[in-house]
Parts: structure tokens; C-alpha cells; sequence
């Protein structure tokens, strides 16, 4: 039986607000949990639910972006640079066809996700070998920052954690674990809301259908805020205990489990 659009949306809501800081990864949770309960929200229901995410990063870093507008503004041109590799990455996925034919099908593909849990499961495995650093995000070069952009950009396939993929790249090039959570979130504000704009201005231009009722889009994006404040909290206590890793004993097993679900389902259709 299909679930009322309200319930589909609340529920994708509260997974959008645990899977976007927590590092399972939103997106390859949204594309697998909306296909089984049938939503046909899209990719504009994704992005709506992430400017949910974004507005608990502004909530729960408010003091630190204060601080960057105010005094560190060497941070600004960072941010930049690290938004680079993610904005090349999703515009090509999403704009530019290749012998007539366009790739951002693998943006909302479960089978690309269970694959990307799996890896996602691996680097957070990977990262709790990493000894501890103490670097300061504030300090990076712009090639490191480049090079975490770099991540977040691998990131736009789902299951891959945008967190998780940012703060093992950021740990790895020698920040502190806090430290490359912080600078993962402050990049998630220009990403996010690049990806909340272009989307919008599909929608307004006809070239993107919203099915959605515009109602459960605000209650979506009100849940989706209200849950990733508490999910950051849980993260930033997570981190300084050093059970990111925990994550992947869900991650992996569950990534399978999508795998096998899929190629059940190619079988059955003769693909």
C-alpha cells in the first residue's frame, strides 16, 4: 500500500536530518528509502530536504561563521576553491550530455548507492587507523582545500558520505578530527545552496517537475533542520570519542543487502 505523500516526506525528512551529518550518507539512504516507499519527489525533493540540512549548519555553527564573515576572512577564498571540483563535477553530471545521452540517472540509482555504502563503510574503517593530527582549517593552503573539495565532490555519488568522504580527506592532509568536521560543514553551505538554487530554477522553468505539495515541503525541510541540529551534536560528541567507525559495521552489511536486492530485480526483468 502506498504511504500518504505527507508521511513519505516527513519520513525521508528525518533520514535526510541523521544521514546528511552522521556519515551513512543522505543521499544514497534517500535514493534506496524513496524507491521502496514509492516517492516520486526526485532529485528536487533531495535537494529541498538537504536546505533543510544547511539551515542546522547555520543554527549549530552560527558563532563560527560570525567569525569567518568578521575576522577570518582568508577562509572565504578556501571555501571557494574547495566548492570548485563539486560545482565542475555536478554541473557536468546534470547539464552535459555525452553522445546524446545524459549520466545524472546515476544520481538516483540504488544499485550506485549500495556500492557507495560499501565504500563509504571502508573509509570510515580507514580513518580510524589515521593517527590523530592537530591541524587548523584556518592554516590550510589552497591545495589542500582543493583536494578536500575533491572529495566532496566524489561525494555527489550517492551512498558516498559527503561528511565522512571530507572529514577522512581533511584528517588524512593533516587537520584534526574537529577541525575537518567544522571545515566539511562550512562547505556544505555553499554546495548545498548552489545545488537549492539551480534546482529551483529548473522547477520555475519547467525543465524539472515537482510533485510534491508545496506544504510538505516546508514540513520537510523543518523536520530535516531540526533533526540534523541534534544529529551534528551527536557527531561532534562521536568524533572526540573516536566511534566514527561504528557506522560502517551498518553501512557495509547494508550496502550489500541493496546490492543483491538489485541485481534480484535486473534478474527478474530479463536485464
Amino acid at each position: 500500500m502506498t504511504l500518504p505523500e505527507p508521511l513519505v516526506v516527513a519520513i525521508l525528512a528525518v533520514l535526510q536530518g541523521i544521514a546528511e551529518f552522521l556519515p551513512i550518507s543522505s543521499s544514497g539512504h534517500l535514493v534506496v528509502i524513496g524507491e521502496l516507499l514509492g516517492s516520486d519527489g526526485g532529485l528536487f525533493l533531495n535537494v529541498v530536504l538537504h536546505f533543510g540540512s544547511l539551515i542546522a549548519i547555520v543554527v549549530f555553527y552560527w558563532q563560527r561563521i560570525v567569525e569567518l564573515l568578521n575576522r577570518d576572512w582568508r577562509v572565504i577564498p578556501l571555501l571557494i576553491v574547495a566548492t570548485i571540483p563539486a560545482a565542475v563535477v555536478g554541473l557536468t553530471l546534470k547539464e552535459v550530455s555525452f553522445g546524446g545521452k545524459k549520466y545524472d540517472w546515476i544520481l538516483e540509482d540504488p544499485l550506485v548507492a549500495g556500492v557507495c555504502l560499501v565504500m563509504t563503510g571502508y573509509l570510515l574503517l580507514i580513518l580510524s587507523k589515521l593517527p590523530e593530527r592537530d591541524g587548523e582549517y584556518q592554516k590550510m593552503g589552497y591545495g589542500k582545500a582543493f583536494l578536500v573539495g575533491c572529495a566532496q565532490a566524489v561525494a555527489l555519488l550517492p551512498g558516498i558520505s559527503r561528511s565522512g568522504s571530507t572529514i577522512v580527506a581533511g584528517n588524512a592532509l593533516g587537520l584534526s578530527r574537529q577541525s575537518a568536521a567544522t571545515w566539511s560543514f562550512l562547505m556544505a553551505i555553499p554546495a548545498i545552496g548552489g545545488a537549492m538554487l539551480l534546482e529551483s530554477i529548473k522547477v520555475i522553468q519547467g525543465k524539472e517537475v515537482n510533485t510534491i505539495a508545496p506544504q510538505w515541503l516546508v514540513m520537510g525541510v523543518a523536520i530535516s533542520a531540526v533533526v540534523g541540529w541534534i544529529s551534528l551534536g551527536v557527531l561532534s560528541r562521536m568524533l572526540n570519542s573516536g566511534r566514527l567507525h561504528w557506522f560502517a559495521y551498518w553501512l557495509i552489511p547494508f550496502g550489500l543487502a541493496i546490492v543483491v536486492w538489485r541485481f534480484k530485480v535486473m534478474l527478474a526483468s530479463g536485464i
